[in-house]
Parts: C-alpha cells; sequence; structure tokens
C-alpha cells in the first residue's frame, strides 16, 4: 500500500528495478538503483541524528543526484527544502535560518557558494556531496555510496507527515515556506496519473527546477506510473534549439513546463527540424499562455493534447483544461474545472459565495492543499477560509487570491490577481487587462505593467514591452493602440521598450524587477 512519498520508488523498484528512472544527459539511474542509493543517503542522515521531521536542504543544479537527495531524505523522515543555488546568498540564508536546516546536500560544483553561506554561521551541523574543509562535518557522494544499499532501520513515516517546504516571495518581501506533506503530494501525484492516462511507456520532460512546484510532475508522478523523467540541465534551457533538440532525441511523451519555455521553442524556429511524433501530450501552467502563441504552436504540433493547468503553490495544481480546438485569437483559455478529490467556491469581499458567473475570489478546498506556512500562523490563518460543519470540524479552502468567474459551460476563467486591481485617481483599474490589451497589438510579444512612485502623491501606470518584428514600432504608437482600445485613466503613462523582460529563477515574468527599473527612485 503506498502512503507515503518513498513508496513510490520502493513500489517502482520491486516491479521493474531495471527500468530507468531518470536520465540526466548521459548520466542515467535506474529504479533499482534509485532505490539502493538513497536507501544509503538515508542511513547517513539516520546515523547522523536526523530524526522524523528534522529540514533538509537540496543545493545544487539540475542533475542525478537532486532525485537521489529527494527520496534519500523522504526515507529518513526528513523533510526537503529545495534551495534555489542562482538566488542571492543573503535569501538562502534567510531560509536556512527560517526553518532551521540541519543538512544541506550538494555537489562539489558548488563548493563555492556553500562556502559563503557557512561563512554567515547557521544552523546547519552537516554537509553531504562536498569536498570542502569546513568546521562542521562534511561527507562525500562516494562515501555515502559506500554504505548498506538497504536500511537497517526503517522511519516510521505517516501520510500526514511533512514531506517538504517550498519558499516563495511574501508580499513583504519575505520568503514564506509552504509545507506540503506526504499525502498532499502524493494525492497530486495519483490525480494526474488517473486524470491523464499517464504510463510506464512515458517518457516525461522535466525542466523545472526543485523549488518550483511543477517539479513534483516529475519526481513523483513519473515514478508513480514507472514512467522515465528526463531532468533538462540549465545550458539545454538558455538555447531553445538545442532544447528542441534533446525533446526529439529522447523522445519524451509528456512535456510540463511555463508557456514562456514553448513560445521560446516556437520562435527558434528549430521544430519543423526534428521529429516530434513520440510527443502526445503538453501541459502548461504558471502564466497566461498568451493565445495567438499557443495557437501557432498548435498549428505546428496538431497532433498533440494540450492542457492548460492551474494551481498555486499552496495546492500545486487543482484545475485543468484541455484545449481541444484551436483557440480564437481574442479566446480567454479557460482555467477549467476541478479534478477529483476537490472542490471549489468563488467568494466576494465579504466571504459569501457569489451567483454563478458572477466574478470573485476563487477559494479551493482539495486533497493537495498545503498543512501551512512554515513557522507563520497569522498569515496561515489569513490564507484559509473555513467553514464550520461541528464543533471542531471544519472544511478548509485556500483563498488563491486569484480572480475568477464560471463561463456558460461552467469552466473557471482567470480574471487575473485579486492585488493586481487597483484605484488609480479614483477610478478602479486592472492592470491584467492593460497588458492583455498590449498584447493584442500584433507586434507585442509580452507585455507587463507596473504601478510606479507608490510612494508618492503622483502614481503613474507604466508598461514594459517585449516586441516581435516590429521595425517601426515605438512607445507612441503602443500608447495610441492602448488609447482606441482603453479608458484614458487606463492608457499608462510610460512604456518602455526591452529586449527581454525580466524573469524570475521559475521562469515567470519579474514584475517587481520590472517595477524597480521603471521606477528607479520610488520615495
Amino acid at each position: 500500500m503506498i502512503y507515503n512519498l518513498h513508496h513510490i520508488i520502493e513500489k517502482a523498484a520491486s516491479k521493474s528495478p531495471d527500468s530507468e528512472a531518470f536520465r540526466c544527459l548521459t548520466d542515467t539511474v535506474t529504479f533499482g538503483e534509485l532505490d539502493a542509493k538513497s536507501n544509503q543517503l538515508a542511513t547517513y542522515l539516520i546515523q547522523d541524528g536526523v530524526k522524523k521531521g528534522d529540514r533538509i536542504g537540496i543545493f545544487m543544479n539540475r542533475c542525478l543526484e537532486t532525485a537521489i537527495a529527494v527520496y534519500g531524505i523522504l526515507k529518513a523522515g526528513g523533510a526537503y527544502v529545495p534551495l534555489d543555488p542562482f538566488v542571492p546568498t543573503s535569501r538562502t540564508i534567510r531560509i536556512v535560518g527560517d526553518c532551521q536546516i540541519s543538512h544541506i546536500i550538494t555537489t562539489p560544483e558548488q563548493n563555492r557558494r556553500i562556502e559563503k553561506i557557512m561563512a554567515h554561521g547557521t544552523s546547519v551541523r552537516g554537509l553531504i556531496g562536498c569536498d570542502l574543509s569546513l568546521t562542521l562535518k562534511t561527507v562525500s557522494w562516494p562515501a555515502v555510496y559506500s554504505l548498506p544499499k538497504t536500511l537497517g532501520q526503517n522511519v516510521n513515516v505517516l501520510a500526514n507527515d511533512l514531506a517538504l517546504i517550498l519558499y516563495t516571495s511574501g508580499s513583504t518581501g519575505v520568503p514564506k515556506g509552504i509545507m506540503h506533506t506526504h499525502s498532499s503530494v502524493l494525492s497530486l501525484a495519483q490525480i494526474m496519473a488517473h486524470t491523464f492516462d499517464l504510463g510506464p511507456d512515458d517518457i516525461i520532460g522535466n525542466p523545472a527546477p526543485l523549488h518550483f512546484d511543477p517539479s513534483t510532475f516529475g519526481f513523483f508522478v513519473a515514478p508513480l506510473v514507472g514512467a522515465k523523467t528526463i531532468i533538462i540541465p540549465d545550458a539545454y534551457l538558455k538555447l531553445p534549439a538545442s532544447l528542441a533538440a534533446m525533446m526529439a532525441d529522447e523522445k519524451i511523451t509528456v512535456w510540463y513546463s511555463v508557456p514562456l519555455m514553448l513560445i521560446q521553442l516556437l520562435k527558434s524556429n528549430s521544430l519543423q527540424q526534428h521529429d516530434f511524433g513520440a510527443l502526445r501530450q503538453v501541459f502548461f501552467a504558471g502564466e497566461v499562455f498568451i493565445t495567438k502563441h499557443l495557437r501557432a504552436l498548435m498549428e505546428q504540433w496538431p497532433h498533440i493534447r494540450f492542457t492548460n493547468l492551474y494551481g498555486p503553490a499552496e495546492l500545486i495544481l487543482c484545475t485543468f483544461y484541455p484545449v481541444t480546438r484551436l483557440p480564437a485569437p481574442n479566446d480567454n483559455i479557460p482555467i477549467g474545472t476541478v479534478w477529483a478529490n476537490t472542490e471549489y467556491m468563488v467568494l466576494d469581499s465579504r466571504q459569501r459565495e457569489v451567483p454563478r458567473g458572477h466574478e470573485g475570489e476563487l477559494a479551493v478546498r482539495s486533497a493537495t492543499l498545503m498543512a501551512g506556512y512554515w513557522n507563520n500562523e497569522p498569515l496561515t490563518t489569513r490564507a484559509f477560509h473555513k467553514i464550520k460543519i461541528a464543533e471542531g470540524y471544519e472544511h478548509i479552502y485556500y483563498r488563491t487570491g486569484d480572480l475568477v468567474k464560471e463561463n456558460e459551460n461552467g469552466e473557471l476563467l482567470f480574471l487575473g490577481r485579486k492585488d493586481r486591481q487597483i484605484k488609480l485617481r479614483g477610478y478602479r483599474i486592472e492592470l491584467d487587462e492593460i497588458e492583455q490589451t498590449l498584447l493584442r497589438e500584433k507586434h507585442v510579444e509580452e507585455a507587463a505593467v507596473v504601478v510606479i512612485n507608490k510612494e508618492k502623491e503622483a502614481q503613474e501606470l507604466a508598461a514594459a514591452v517585449k516586441l516581435r518584428n516590429a521595425e517601426g514600432i515605438d512607445a507612441a504608437h503602443l500608447r495610441e493602440f492602448c488609447k482606441v482600445h482603453l479608458p484614458l485613466y487606463a492608457v499608462p503613462a510610460i512604456i518602455e521598450l526591452f529586449d527581454d523582460l525580466p524573469r524570475t529563477s521559475s521562469g515567470k515574468i519579474n514584475r517587481k524587477e520590472i517595477n524597480a527599473l521603471l521606477d528607479p527612485d520610488p520615495r
């Protein structure tokens, strides 16, 4: 019976020990090898004093050791905490301190960054996978792999025990840790495997970094069905033509990424050079897929099933919408309907359910719901909408902060963020609406709208825009275009053209950085 996450690998190793579990370039690991190596890591962690519920950091680029680290930590009863190697050291130190990480698992390539982190004094008492001479205990990967391949001590990990903490940017600028249990992530894996008919013949493309919640697809959904996961190295994500070649060469059957990655593949003009006959499903999530780009990709790949997935990291995912026909240019692609073991409400500003077809905030109750925010009970309380059923028993919904409404088919339409609605000179303005208007101009590839001079009396709307094939198109043209489609009070006062819009490490448009670029002196 599978009731925790590492049971997934144990079952796969028992059923198909010689089948490839993960591949990264020429490095591979079978289910049997992954089970054995994660046992060796778990043995070391237990021997070094790791107890159930301890937080263990994973600090490495995309590689096979990532999978070994994830399952080794879980077998030892710990919770893994992904640490992004590309963020400032100060942010990593803050996360390490916030959840009191006891050990960090890494690779020798990260030695210099690890030294910087350790120089500040942290809760970390052990390092695995590096060869540094430090005052705290360190052990190499070869030393770990010299340990017994079977667990001498099984930790009794229950379904509701903590499995991972994902840190995301908080509205205050302080990272918040989203706690997921074995049960919430396993529920996600089981729901996706059932909903999308995934199986052992599938080869999953996994470009998401470990600190980004879509990584759960490659690390847990694929092994659950006995499928192989292709870990995409960082370098390939910067070279769309090389990525396209890899997808074709590896005969990837299922792909899941943010829309930007798919748009970059499309614009590389390399899709026609390869055979994507093996590819049968494409999932996209994380931000709105601009309709004109989705249309173009569907025309390139008419044999593929496209599905829009939706869900904040607090739920991982919760709705889906199969795009079964070519959308019209101005279609708003629905986020669809909830799947199994999930329900939702649409709430007004007073937390009352709105009539069908009316706009409101989406609140979701699901088996994939987080346990809460690490060490932040007030934030957890604000995030949940609770309905008392009986004394001591409540139905708990997560308030997503996303505005939605149901269409005539009962499908949810995403209208924007609740906190992206502003008032400017007495007018209520949706920043997402301005972005969508800019995107309707045929030369606009991407757009992001922010409010600048927030601390001053005279606030202004500003837009960052990326163009394509746009010789002769300038900010004045775009402003005139907006005037045709928007009220004057919603036309950006400033429009700046960018070669590329800033991105977060997970591939989303970085509006915070755009705000800083357009408003260098906010005070």
